[in-house]
């Protein structure tokens, strides 16, 4: 069974997110009310998936990303909040956020988002990706950003980039396109060198952003 953390301020909330999980078969093993309490519950119950809000007093979820990656703690985080501004989005993102929901999701987006983060891949809610374009869009290049290369995807590369921007896991990916899991890897290593991307999710949005992807 899968099993997750929530992390929210709202005591309402977490409980409200325990039920609906729970009717899913989705095994809520930790609760936290702000960052540094999560910090401990993530280290001591090891969960496949944290469900963190943004905006809580005190240590926020953005604080909360950033001393997960710090620790080197790699459980994939999904977002779920109330907030969907293009700044709060990509501050989240780059401080290594998995997924991206908001509240108003059905229980069946919210199932699935967990399941498709436990199991390898990355999820952001269709209603902020166009508003998440225009922000990269609109944004300027950071110095020293590498160039893209996305010209020189190989096909079988843009068969892979294709199964990431859908959520799949490299094992999904492997059974999918019938290759070897260590194959995938080491397509995904490639894709992501050549968009200059640090994850997963950043080379789906320059792929989106560049046209490489419809």
């Amino acid at each position: 069974m899968t099993s997750v953390v929530v992390v929210d301020d709202q005591t309402l909330v977490r409980q409200g997110i325990r039920s609906l999980l729970e009717i899913a078969e989705i095994d809520v093993i930790g609760e936290a009310d702000d960052g540094r309490v999560a910090l401990d519950v993530i280290s001591s119950t090891d969960p496949d998936v944290v469900l963190l809000d943004l905006r809580m007093p005190g240590y926020d979820g953005i604080w909360t990303l950033d001393r997960l990656r710090e620790q080197d703690i790699a459980v994939p985080v999904l977002v779920l909040t109330t907030f969907d501004d293009d700044a709060l989005v990509l501050a989240a993102l780059r401080a290594g956020a998995r997924g991206y929901l908001l509240k108003d999701v059905t229980l069946e987006q919210l199932t699935h988002a967990v399941r498709t983060l436990a199991d390898g891949g990355t999820l952001i809610a269709p209603s902020i990706t166009d508003r998440l374009l225009r922000a990269i869009r609109s944004g300027p290049s950071s110095p020293g950003a590498e160039v893209s290369r996305a010209q020189d995807l190989t096909d079988r590369e843009l068969e892979v980039l294709r199964l990431m921007a859908e959520g799949f896991s490299n094992r999904r990916i492997s059974e999918a396109l019938f290759l070897a899991e260590g194959t995938v890897k080491n397509h995904v290593s490639s894709i992501l060198l050549k968009f200059g991307a640090r994850d997963r999710t950043n080379a789906v949005l320059r792929a989106l952003h560049e046209g490489v992807l419809r």
